[in-house]
């Protein structure tokens, strides 16, 4: 199991106990506004399977993001490669928070953490992020991050039906030059 641990967040295998707060979180209209719809109980519980059976596979993915000092459950966090049918190739960093746990910085901790797992011990030489192109908020912290977007890869999302959550950006951010 690899955990990655920042100053205020771990980020860590799931846990029985993160299914209510998950499901919670997927089914809240505002955490899914730029995703085709919310998430049943159901669906969110075998997502989790899913995320934890790629932990258990390769040894990264997308981690259950709990804070450091109260131990309590408040999204998700991870890499995942891009899936097919998507018109590029690479590893996709992502987030997604609990409302509660927005507006701390929790999201940019947390995928700060996931960039330097992914540059340092997996050795990725480029990281990608992709959102909906009327998620101001998850551009903020692909910005943030360093990230930068060519309008030129601009797409329109095969996963997500017709209609405005349909046009997606995409931000890469290349591994930093070694010193020395």
């Amino acid at each position: 199991m690899s955990e990655l641990r920042t100053e205020r967040l771990v980020l860590r295998d799931w846990r029985a106990s993160d299914l209510a707060p998950w499901a919670a979180l997927n089914a809240d209209p505002e955490v899914r506004e730029y995703f085709p719809g919310v998430l049943t109980r159901e669906e969110s519980e075998a997502s989790a399977a899913r995320f934890q059976a790629d932990l258990d596979r390769r040894g990264w993915g997308w981690w259950a993001v709990e804070t450091a000092a109260a131990g309590e459950f408040i999204g998700f966090a991870g890499l995942d490669p891009v899936e097919d049918g998507m018109p590029f190739t690479g590893v996709e960093a992502g987030w997604r928070l609990a409302r509660p746990a927005w507006g701390h910085g929790y999201a940019t901790e947390a995928a700060r953490a996931v960039l330097g797992h992914a540059f340092g011990e997996l050795g990725l030489a480029q990281v990608l992020a992709v959102t909906a192109a009327t998620n101001a908020r998850s551009r903020a912290v692909m910005r943030r991050l360093g990230m930068t977007r060519d309008p030129a890869e601009d797409f329109d999302d095969p996963s997500v039906p017709e209609g405005p959550l349909r046009r997606s950006v995409v931000y890469r951010l290349r591994r930093p030059a070694q010193a020395g």
